[in-house]
């Protein structure tokens, strides 16, 4: 705690006691409802609730503007925090990983704090840099989320953003390229994503051809996909270019998906996709007879060609007849092509 903080503190004008009951007031965070007195807190007269509401304001105010300035950790109401307008995770309904997260503050409370900054145009509000897993827990917990604030740039917003990605083990590839793409959308320069990101112009413009290759919808429906990485992104990307739109609906469509972790959903929505070998034709023969029904030639067709096989029993000397006359026979043919 600052000196400030403790400064303020310290010159809190005391509340109305009730008999063999000290006067407490914990800090609270600046949005977090009001009105509602900490456990073995005495009850408080009209008046009294007024005044200690009114001064509580007050100093929750000033405890905003020592954070802002110099990046202590305090407790907001999670539900005056929003999500960077451009997202680097993609939503899985799936995650069990989540699910524990959520369990581990419930049992240890929030380990490490969310890096926020005030909503610009948006008293009261705050834009969060890192910490959306966190955010989220909290407000299924029904918990403050504990942040440091600081007054960022958009540009050292999604620096301090990319820098919190690039430590995450669990980010995924295709959350990198998605994440990248999102800022190349916002209009967010180069140089900058290449910052935000720690990387370099080549790794990015492969990041940003996957994200480009990949339609939200598909993604979506996958999920962050942890286990997959580059090359089979790429492999999916080439089905959908070459798979009808009603192809694509239909894998999205699968009731394999249902109840399967990102991974196995990836797997899915590929084998959808993928090309169907040729199917082999089989050899079609046909046989020839001649006036009398005397089966003279043999015909078989297939994808690589025609064969004819004559029976030198019934037309001797047909076949070499046939071979000597096939370069007239094929200006014959086409002649009458045009």
């Amino acid at each position: 705690m600052s000196k400030s903080i403790r400064d303020l503190m310290a010159r809190r004008v005391p509340e109305p006691k009730t008999e063999g009951s000290p006067s407490t007031e914990s800090m609270t965070s600046p949005h977090l409802p009001t009105g509602i007195s900490p456990p073995g807190l005495p009850k408080r007269t009209g008046v009294a609730r007024s005044f200690g509401a009114l001064w509580q304001e007050q100093d929750a105010a000033r405890t905003v503007t020592e954070a802002e300035r110099d990046g202590s950790v305090i407790e907001l109401d999670p539900n005056f925090c929003d999500p960077s307008v451009i997202a680097d995770r993609v939503p899985d309904t799936t995650d069990a990983a989540f699910d524990a997260f959520v369990e581990q503050i419930r049992e240890e409370g929030q380990r490490s704090p969310a890096l926020v900054r005030p909503k610009p145009n948006e008293p009261g509000r705050y834009e969060i840099a890192y910490g959306r897993r966190r955010r989220r827990a909290a407000q299924i917990l029904g918990r403050p989320l504990r942040a440091i604030v600081r007054p960022l740039s958009d540009t050292e917003l999604l620096i301090a953003q990319g820098s919190e990605n690039l430590a995450r083990a669990d980010l995924s590839y295709i959350e990198r390229a998605h994440f990248a793409g999102n800022m190349v959308q916002a209009g967010v320069a180069r140089d900058v994503i290449a910052k935000a990101m720690g990387t370099q112009a080549t790794h990015l413009s492969s990041l940003l051809t996957v994200a480009e290759a990949i339609p939200s919808k598909v993604l979506s429906t996958i999920g962050p996909a942890p286990t997959v990485g580059r090359p089979r992104w790429l492999t999916l990307a080439d089905r959908i270019k070459a798979a009808s739109p009603e192809l694509i609906d239909t894998a999205l469509a699968s009731p394999d998906l249902a109840g399967k972790p990102s991974d196995e959903r990836f797997a899915v929505i590929l084998a959808a996709l993928a090309v169907p070998p040729p199917r082999k034709v089989r050899p079609h023969a046909e046989t020839v007879k001649d006036p009398r029904g005397l089966k003279f030639a043999r015909v078989e067709r297939s994808t690589s060609g025609v064969r004819v096989t004559t029976d030198e029993k019934i037309a001797p000397g047909f076949g070499d007849y046939l071979a000597e006359r096939l370069p007239e026979i094929l200006a014959a043919y086409r002649q009458s092509k045009g």
